[in-house]
């Protein structure tokens, strides 16, 4: 029986200009390779390229226009010279804002951001990516802050015609830093990574790029039996094939010319018949899914291995026109071979799963939903949904406690559940099963729901007043129920997130009356909430989205960043009090994690170095206690130094040893330092000796400024504990003259 069903999440009509997209995307009008979606699946781009070019953008908004009269803004281009690509810079960032990039053939790129709150798409800058105005880009692609792209570059008039196979070497690969700032993109210059190259297909996948021979047209030199793997990171070449499970060199990418790169393998590859490749997809993680003319599916891995995975049957091999889609899923490859999708078990070639679609579609990865295949076709969107994961979700939501199987949920080719719920629930509200003493047990389950529909009613039919009033009362229950539940899967942690994203001040004050914060304002925060709240806040990390304390932090840096260092002593209390340990991966200390929430928020830099510092200070960690003083003393805040260091040599010896030895230290470098040297003697750690001390400040001694007078009461002091007091000891080193002299 089958485990797998394709299940549709949109129609396109939650799109911006449905019907127009619905014919767009049909065979007749556009092929799908010319479709692009977003990370988030909420923008689906379409590229025209004949007999109209330009590009269509169709948008998913998460609420309603601000104001009545609000008007849209749309991302639809007709322009005169073809589009490339469309590129995401900035999708990690925010829900509700998008980067991208419009590229030309003609080197100009476009950039335009998505912002939900201003209705739609505004266009930031026109910028002209390529140096020569009379390049030609053929294909580009974005690699963690760089775009890569691939151009042709004509022959000036003056030079010679060239011959068939130079003039295939007419192009070159370019690289181009970027940075997305608030209202702008910043492009470095350009620099080129490949020169006197044949056309390729530039994608990326994590930290690599791979270079394709073009896929349109049939090899037929010995050029194009081979492919490049960049990592611009590492500044290497890896030299492939697909007849080959190695690579045949790896070399550093300083050497830019490809002729060079090349030349000792073109006789190797000469005899070689290697595979076309039909069509090909980034792993997100540095290696490659390559479709293969003999219908293997193998994935090339970043370290340059290439592995077979699946063999199609002799009867579905591939043709250069037929239409093919694939895309990886963590362990699962979905393969699309005209209307046959294949779902295959990556680790071990294995065929879970045949499924026959109506129509063509293209597969595509959801950011939100990397385990799972998405698929795109003229009807909508969908996902392929595996049935034991189902039974997990409606058992959550079942009203009986008998145990849900696929052969049940499956009964009848649909999905039972939600359709037992429906009719509960009818039969509830038209026949009054609370007179009858009918179904005790689901009284308290079937009013949940009756005043779920009574909410979205009000949602619907209230004012602006009202909303805002229901969505406060929701929000502080909803947070209260996930903070006070025993254990937070990984739904219910996505759950809090999406809470904390979309409604950031309802959530913070939601947070505050669940973890029952109270601040007297004279910097002492604590908290009232129970053991049980506190657990869940301290849950360890998941790679999925942020743990509760980081989601916290992040809000109080938002609304009370003062508190900061407030909340991260409370959290490390109650972390000691309830006996919990470090917890999460790597047993990553909270000031660690906390300090991680910081430096991506990138808040001003001296408020970043006065929060850093107070975290340092209050997670009493010696290391970090260090840490904190070396940056007091970049800052050149003696006062708050000598402070710091006061208040923590009382710790431990082991500390104020380090702390006195950094001061010591310093003391020999400038005389800043000069007004607090009483206060620092009385520092002296008790096993200091004055070789101990002299030896320090020779070896830090920059320059004869530094007297022995300076040094005097420290070194009295450090004598008397050295020798009895009725020694009467006489030492030069008290004459207060020059250690040069």
């Amino acid at each position: 029986m089958a485990q797998f069903v394709l299940e549709q999440l949109s129609d396109f009509r939650d799109y911006t200009g449905s019907q127009e997209l619905t014919e767009l995307i049909n065979p007749n009008n556009s092929k799908l390779s010319n479709v692009r979606l977003s990370p988030d699946g909420r923008h689906i781009h379409v590229i025209l390229r004949k007999p109209q070019v330009g590009l269509v953008t169709f948008d998913k908004y998460e609420r309603p226009p601000l104001a009545q009269n609000q008007e849209k803004q749309d991302l639809w281009l007709t322009r005169t010279v073809p589009i490339v690509d469309v590129l995401y810079l900035d999708h990690h960032n925010s829900k509700d804002t998008a980067v991208v990039a419009v590229v030309y053939e003609n080197g100009k790129a476009e950039f335009w951001k998505f912002r939900e709150f201003k209705s739609g798409w505004h266009l930031l800058q026109t910028s002209d990516l390529c140096n020569s105005p009379r390049a030609r880009v053929v294909s580009v692609c974005v690699c963690s802050n760089l775009i890569i792209w691939c151009e042709e570059r004509p022959p000036s008039e003056s030079s010679p015609a060239l011959s068939s196979a130079r003039n295939k070497l007419r192009y070159c690969v370019c690289r181009r830093d970027f940075d997305v700032e608030d209202g702008a993109v910043s492009l470095r210059g350009v620099k080129i990574a490949l020169h006197n190259n044949p056309k390729f297909t530039v994608t990326s996948s994590g930290e690599y790029v791979h270079l394709l021979p073009d896929l349109k047209v049939k090899p037929l030199l010995s050029i194009s039996k081979f492919f490049l793997t960049w990592s611009p990171h590492l500044d290497s070449f890896t030299v492939s094939t697909t007849c080959k499970n190695i690579p045949l060199k790896k070399l550093s990418a300083k050497e830019s010319d490809f002729k060079k790169l090349v030349t000792d393998c073109l006789g190797y590859l000469s005899a070689l018949e290697p595979p076309e490749i039909y069509n090909f997809s980034p792993t997100a993680c540095g290696g490659l899914l390559l479709l293969l003319s003999t219908g293997w599916l193998c994935l090339l891995q970043k370290d340059g291995m290439l592995r077979k995975v699946y063999k199609l049957a002799d009867n579905c091999l591939v043709q250069h026109d037929t239409h093919t889609s694939l895309c990886i899923y963590q362990d699962i490859v979905a393969l699309l071979i005209g209307q046959n999708l294949y779902l295959i078990d990556l680790n071990c070639g294995r065929e879970l799963e045949k499924i026959v679609l109506k129509r063509e579609g293209s597969l595509y990865a959801n950011q939100a939903e990397r385990r799972t295949p998405h698929l795109l076709s003229e009807t909508g969107l969908f996902v392929v949904a595996v049935f034991e994961e189902a039974c997990k979700y409606y058992q959550q939501r079942s009203l009986s406690s008998a145990q849900l199987t696929v052969d049940i949920l499956k009964k009848g080719g649909r999905f039972q559940a939600p359709i037992s719920l429906a009719s509960i629930l009818r039969n509830y509200l038209n026949t009054g099963w609370r007179q009858k003493g009918l179904m005790g047990s689901l009284e308290a389950e079937l009013k949940a729901l009756v005043s779920l529909e009574e909410l979205k009613g009000s949602l619907v039919r209230g004012g602006v007043k009202e909303v805002e009033a229901v969505c406060e009362s929701l929000v502080e229950k909803e947070v209260l129920r996930l903070l006070s539940s025993s254990e937070l899967d990984k739904e219910a942690l996505l759950y809090l997130n999406s809470i904390f994203s979309i409604f950031p001040c309802q959530a913070w004050r939601a947070a505050q009356a669940a973890l029952q914060l109270h601040y007297n304002g004279e910097g002492c925060l604590s908290s009232r909430a129970p053991p049980d709240v506190w657990k869940t806040v301290l849950s360890p990390h998941n790679h999925t989205a942020l743990p509760v304390f980081e989601l916290l932090c992040r809000s109080v840096f938002h609304f009370q960043p003062s508190w900061l260092p407030r909340f991260l002593e409370l959290t490390q209390q109650q972390q000691g009090s309830a006996g919990l340990g470090e917890g999460g991966e790597n047993n990553v200390p909270l000031y660690k994690r906390a300090l991680c929430i910081l430096s991506s928020l990138n808040p001003d830099r001296d408020q970043h170095q006065d929060l850093e510092v107070e975290l340092l200070l209050v997670s009493g960690r010696p290391n970090a206690i260090l840490q904190a003083l070396r940056i007091l003393m970049g800052r050149q805040q003696w006062e708050r130094v000598t402070q710091v260091a006061q208040k923590f040599c009382k710790q431990s010896p082991l500390l104020n040893k380090e702390i006195f030895t950094i001061l010591l230290c310093e003391v020999a470098h400038h005389r800043d330092l000069d007004p607090y040297l009483d206060l620092l003697w009385t520092l002296c750690p008790e096993d200091f000796t004055v070789i101990t001390i002299l030896s320090l400040v020779l070896k830090n001694l920059p320059s004869p400024s530094l007297t022995i007078g300076l040094l005097k009461p420290l070194l009295r002091k450090v004598l008397q504990r050295e020798t009895k007091p009725n020694a009467g000891w006489p030492s030069p080193l008290l004459r207060p003259l020059s250690l040069n002299s």
